[in-house]
């Protein structure tokens, strides 16, 4: 990482703000900053064979450009869509405010879902003043499809560095890190508890405080197994998980790199099936001359959806307006299955 380098990780804030990260550069070192004001994605969907809906969240600062490929994309689907959803946006933030309206010159419409009024109400076919997730849920009860469960998967890196002392001694250093940096803190970690199953000779380890380090002096030529119980934050599903390691200072070179896309739906898999979380799989694993390393995915949490029932849906405080009347709205005439010329002429050329 270097001067004008960018990369993705999970802050704490939002606001142009200065994080607690430093530059991984050894010649830099400076303190790492946010580059957002609200947030910067505009993430489109193609539900069903037709991009009928584009979701906008949430809106991008204007401190933020967005990048011209990908607006110009979205330009397109507008253009193009019958729907527009704008979920959880308060639509004054240009230019990705302006994108919904694209739709109505080609005939389309535009439904919003937020809790506070947008500039763009005036516009919409149908204001829903409620909870995105609400809103979401009872739309997903009425089409019969099933919400999949959220599975939050965490990253740890467990690093060993071993040195020779005298022929028969290896003295080594454990670490626990964050794989965004080893200056990075684990805020899902709460503290983590070190044992030797087959070795009643080693004294176990309580860390509590990051970073999560441990020292010690074992014969070299003596191979052991290191058991790490985890112990998770508040916010976590489960209270702890355990990685066992193999520790072996004679192995010089044992390393391989498995698919992560792979392990994470894995993972998963795996959590939804045994409706709890704990679950974990090794991503990565470097076995160096005198350095040891393992990279962890956890599945931390995970949270089921359940749809309302109807006498839940009967008391819902979402509030619905329409800038158009009900029958309308609903029914557009006998030539509802037609495209506007415009909207045909999109298509057309999209083809």
């Amino acid at each position: 990482m270097g001067p004008g380098t960018f990369e993705i990780f999970e802050v704490e804030t939002i606001g142009m703000k200065l994080t607690s990260r430093q530059c991984s550069n050894v010649d830099c070192q400076a303190k790492l900053g946010t580059q957002f004001l609200i947030g910067r994605t505009i993430k489109q969907y193609r539900l069903f064979s037709d991009p009928i809906f584009l979701i906008i969240s949430p809106s991008p600062s204007t401190f933020d450009a967005l990048p011209k490929k990908e607006m110009s994309l979205a330009e397109r689907h507008c253009r193009m869509a019958d729907v527009v959803l704008c979920l959880g946006t308060s639509l004054q933030i240009t230019p990705a405010c302006n994108l919904p309206l694209k739709s109505l010159s080609g005939g389309g419409r535009i439904v919003i879902v937020n809790l506070q009024p947008t500039p763009k109400d005036k516009k919409a076919s149908l204001v829903v003043n409620g909870l995105v997730d609400k809103v979401i849920e009872g739309v997903m009860h009425l089409l019969n499809l099933r919400i999949p469960p959220y599975v939050r998967i965490d990253f740890v890196q467990i690093v060993l560095i071993h040195a020779k002392r005298k022929k028969t001694y290896a003295k080594w250093t454990l670490r626990l890190l964050s794989v965004h940096g080893s200056r990075a803190p684990l805020p899902f970690v709460k503290s983590v508890e070190v044992t030797f199953p087959e070795r009643t000779d080693m004294k176990a380890a309580f860390l509590s405080k990051q970073p999560f380090v441990l020292k010690r002096e074992t014969a070299r030529k003596k191979p052991f197994m290191m058991a790490l119980k985890i112990n998770f934050n508040h916010g976590c599903g489960c209270a702890s998980t355990t990685i066992l390691w193999d520790v072996d200072f004679q192995v010089k070179q044992n390393s391989f790199i498995q698919d992560k896309n792979e392990i994470l739906q894995k993972l998963r898999t795996k959590a939804e099936l045994e409706s709890q979380c704990g679950q974990l799989e090794t991503i990565e694993r470097q076995v160096l001359p005198r350095f040891n390393s393992t990279t962890h995915a956890i599945a931390t949490n995970i949270v089921r959806y359940h749809l309302p029932d109807a006498k839940s849906a009967e008391g819902d405080d979402a509030i619905c307006t329409s800038n158009v009347p009900t029958t309308k709205r609903l029914d557009d005439g006998d030539n509802s299955d037609e495209l506007p010329p415009k909207r045909a002429k999109l298509v057309r050329s999209d083809v």
